[in-house]
């Protein structure tokens, strides 16, 4: 062990997982897992903050925490991953949702979409999955008879999907047109947008989960790599981009780790805790 710097330990670390905190694969590595433990260890409470929806979460329920909540879907959604239960969710009004399909369908031609809401997930034709959960039941259909169906109740997230925009036209776009009415944004390499209610991101729903736990923000440390991470790095105290993130995302935050293939988040937290470890924290 090596000593740490002066200044306290943090009391909660808020980390973004996909791109950050796991594996190219998707996987938790062990030098990630073994530091991840020694945080809660230490009385530092590690918080997962996602994009993912509340189903795919079970890839990372062995480290989850003494806790065991995260929250989901940028913010959407609050689950308590080991007992598979919601806790909270903020949707969008169906209202809002049928005004941003219309929008988006309009300005955008080819725009395709899905939803993610507590009962599961369900789609039009042409919203292609690649992705994990593809072969799970669910419902297809037009994305207005969707929205009318009794079953697409608490839409917590709205995906939208486009076969030729680049993905960063594709958001700013996408906000020009029906930002107002929601919050617009992206994580994934290709064109799909995550939509969220109005004033519902990832730093909003890690703002709320703070105050019910009595820690200030500047009790936080965050970590991401994606435009859908930006309010959170600025909301907490301490933010490190990791170092394959996002352009914009490297140019927003001051401090940058090692990628995640390299372990970047288990790099910081190591120097934080005091272990000894090899490798190297970038500026």
């Amino acid at each position: 062990m090596t000593s740490t710097a002066a200044r306290p330990l943090p009391r909660l670390i808020a980390t973004d997982l996909d791109g950050t905190l796991l594996c190219p694969g998707g996987g938790v590595s062990p030098r990630t897992a073994a530091a991840l433990t020694a945080a809660e260890r230490a009385g530092v409470q590690v918080v997962f903050v996602t994009g993912r929806p509340p189903r795919w979460m079970e890839q990372v329920s062995a480290h989850i925490g003494g806790h065991g909540v995260a929250i989901c879907s940028n913010g959407g959604a609050v689950m308590d991953v080991r007992r598979g239960r919601l806790l909270r969710t903020f949707p969008l009004t169906a209202a809002d949702a049928l005004r941003v399909v219309g929008l988006l369908r309009a300005e955008l031609p080819g725009s395709a979409f899905a939803f993610e809401f507590p009962g599961g997930f369900a789609r039009e034709a042409e919203y292609q999955l690649r992705m994990w959960g593809s072969d799970e039941p669910h419902a297809v259909a037009s994305a207005e008879l969707l929205l009318a169906d009794s079953r697409v109740q608490g839409l917590f997230k709205l995906l939208v999907k486009h076969p030729e925009l680049d993905p960063d036209a594709f958001l700013g776009m996408a906000r020009e047109v029906a930002g107002r009415y929601v919050e617009i944004t992206r994580s994934a390499p290709v064109a799909l947008l995550e939509i969220s209610a109005l004033g519902v991101t990832k730093a909003s729903t890690l703002a709320e989960w703070c105050h019910d736990q009595g820690i200030d923000r500047s009790e936080v440390v965050a970590f991401g790599d994606m435009p859908n991470d930006l309010e959170m790095l600025a909301w907490a105290g301490s933010a490190y981009a990791v170092a394959n993130a996002h352009p914009e995302v490297l140019a927003a935050v001051a401090q940058h780790t090692v990628s995640n293939e390299q372990d970047g988040v288990a790099a910081v937290l190591e120097r934080l805790l005091g272990i000894e470890q090899p490798g190297h924290v970038g500026r």
